[in-house]
C-alpha cells in the first residue's frame, strides 16, 4: 500500500513549505514539525504557550491521520534556548501524555519565524 499523505487538516493552519502534515506509512504516522502557528502566521509566545500549540497541531494532525495522542510512540523537540525554556515545555509534555512516549530535545541554532520551539512527532498502531 502506497503512503497516505496528509494535506489539508481542519484547523491547521496550511503551510508556506512544500510539505505533507504527515505521511502515513502502514501503522506508522510521521507528523511533521509543529510551530506556534495560527491562520493569520505564526505567533511569538513563551515556550509554555508556542508548546501548547504546537502539540495541539500535532495532535488535530494526528487524529486527521486516524491516530490519537496514545498512539504517539516519539516526540523530537527544537528549542532556541534549551536551558531557558527546557522546565516550561516539560511541564507541557506532562500535562499532554498519560504515557510519555520516547522524545529527543535539542538546541537548534535558529527556528523558523524565531520561534522558541518546535515539535514534530511519530504516532504508532498495530505495532505489538
Amino acid at each position: 500500500m502506497p503512503p497516505l499523505h496528509i494535506t489539508d487538516v481542519s484547523g491547521v493552519p496550511a503551510s508556506p513549505s512544500p510539505i505533507s502534515n504527515a505521511v502515513v506509512v502502514g501503522g506508522t504516522c510521521h507528523i511533521s514539525g509543529q510551530l506556534s502557528v495560527y491562520d493569520d502566521g505564526y505567533r511569538a509566545g513563551s515556550a509554555r504557550t508556542e508548546a501548547e500549540r504546537a502539540f495541539e497541531l500535532v495532535f488535530k494532525i494526528a487524529q486527521a491521520a486516524g491516530f490519537d495522542r496514545d498512539d504517539i510512540v516519539y516526540i523530537d523537540i527544537a528549542f532556541s534556548d534549551i536551558e531557558r525554556d527546557l522546565a516550561e515545555v516539560n511541564d507541557v509534555c506532562r500535562a499532554q501524555f498519560s504515557r510519555f512516549p520516547a522524545r529527543t530535545i535539542y538546541e537548534a541554532a535558529k527556528l523558523p519565524f524565531g520561534a522558541k520551539i518546535k515539535i514534530q512527532a511519530v504516532a504508532m498502531k498495530d505495532c505489538g
